[in-house]
């Protein structure tokens, strides 16, 4: 490889994660100044959550280390284990790939053991959707230090990028260029409705519900208990075809997961669940439903632009921005039945194909690439703390 060509190496580690990034993957990809590297962590490499390190491969692309945390475990001991393992596996590959960047995305457990490793390597971090909150997640907590850790910051709104720049991050280094997600919802053509239904196994209307559901980190009740109002409240709906996707590997993931295949087989030919749909058929699965369900980050971001209401269930997301087709309830099984028959209603439905999504802007991934190859290296190696005056 030419000493001239930029490596940098984006670090991915679930299916959602690498549904944003791989579009920015492609671009880096093609560039003549870049070369790209691909490492794979965590839920890619778990086969529980359908092994999707080989997605990455059948896209087409070189993933040149595979670090394995261990990280099928389902308590907080088991988490922070793996992250363990995960910065000394990071370590090693970047020994051995000498990147000039790590490219992350998010607020991920793992990407804490990454930017450390990075860190410490004096291996200059790209990071996306910094700046934001989550208050019902360690994640928020996560994707703060992140911030400080890295030195080119590309957010998803501009009251993040405001954000960032509190944290003293210099505002040379922080651009708000969109979310990636939205970019890739709005670029992607949903496939025919027969054939993602013969994939699902089940008939899409505008009463059926996408649900993704992720341990709720930051709260003293058990997700059992939270999860279980949830399915008390879905059973109410029994014209309703419902997709499930699994949750992130999580603490007590693995036990959502168990209350999620016994209501599928308690509602055959009605509920179907799947590990992971890749981020083309779980696009698709939201241009043909009524609505999406659940605490996922992606109900706030890229559903809006599909056009249909989001229906966000407790504290994981609370204080993101959101547009006004979010809505925001209880995790009590009356108040999320209530959400969610607001959310089919007629009007709703109505509002949401018209809504505007706060996170769009245009040429979102084609910006994202071109700073990540463009970006002077010697700007990134020495970072600075901006003084923000406070009055």
């Amino acid at each position: 490889m030419s000493e001239k060509r930029r490596k940098v190496c984006i670090v991915t580690g679930s299916r959602a994660e690498w549904g944003l990034l791989s579009p920015i993957a492609r671009e880096l990809e093609a560039r003549e100044d870049v070369g790209l590297q691909i490492i794979a962590t965590n839920m890619h490499l778990l086969e529980r959550y359908g092994h999707t390190v080989d997605v990455i491969r059948q896209e087409g692309f070189r993933v040149d280390a595979e670090v394995a945390m261990g990280a099928d475990g389902d308590s907080r001991r088991d988490t922070a284990v793996a992250t363990g393992r995960c910065l000394c596996g990071m370590a090693d590959a970047f020994a051995r790939l000498e990147p000039d960047l790590a490219v992350v995305l998010g607020d991920r457990y793992e990407l804490l053991a990454v930017g450390a490793a990075a860190t410490i390597m004096r291996i200059p971090i790209v990071h996306l959707h910094g700046g934001e909150i989550s208050e019902g997640a360690i994640d928020d907590s996560i994707r703060h230090s992140i911030t400080k850790m890295s030195a080119l910051h590309l957010t998803s709104a501009e009251c993040h990028r405001r954000r960032v720049i509190q944290m003293g991050e210099d505002p040379a280094m922080v651009h708000d260029i969109g979310a990636v997600g939205v970019a890739n919802a709005l670029a992607v053509e949903p496939l025919a409705k027969e054939e993602l239904e013969a994939f699902l196994g089940v008939g899409l209307d505008r009463r059926s519900l996408v649900v993704t559901y992720h341990p709720v980190t930051a709260d003293d009740r058990t997700p059992v208990e939270l999860f279980g109002h949830l399915l008390e409240a879905l059973g109410r709906f029994g014209s309703s075809t419902v997709v499930f996707t699994y949750p992130n590997n999580d603490a007590n993931g693995r036990e959502i997961i168990g209350m999620i295949d016994r209501f599928v087989a308690e509602n055959p030919g009605r509920a179907v669940a799947f590990p992971s749909l890749g981020m083309k058929r779980y696009l698709s699965l939201l241009h043909y439903a009524g609505a999406a369900v659940g605490n996922s980050s992606s109900g706030i971001i890229e559903v809006p632009s599909m056009g249909i209401p989001t229906v966000n269930i407790g504290r994981r997301q609370e204080g993101r921005l959101s547009a006004s087709s979010v809505i925001n309830c209880r995790d009590d099984a009356d108040s999320i039945a209530d959400a969610v028959e607001r959310a089919l209603s007629e009007c709703c439905q109505r509002e949401a194909a018209a809504v505007d999504n706060p996170y769009y802007k245009p040429d979102t991934v084609v910006r994202a690439a071109e700073l990540i190859a463009t970006v002077p290296m010697e700007k990134l190696r020495h970072k600075r703390f901006f003084d923000v005056n406070i009055i």
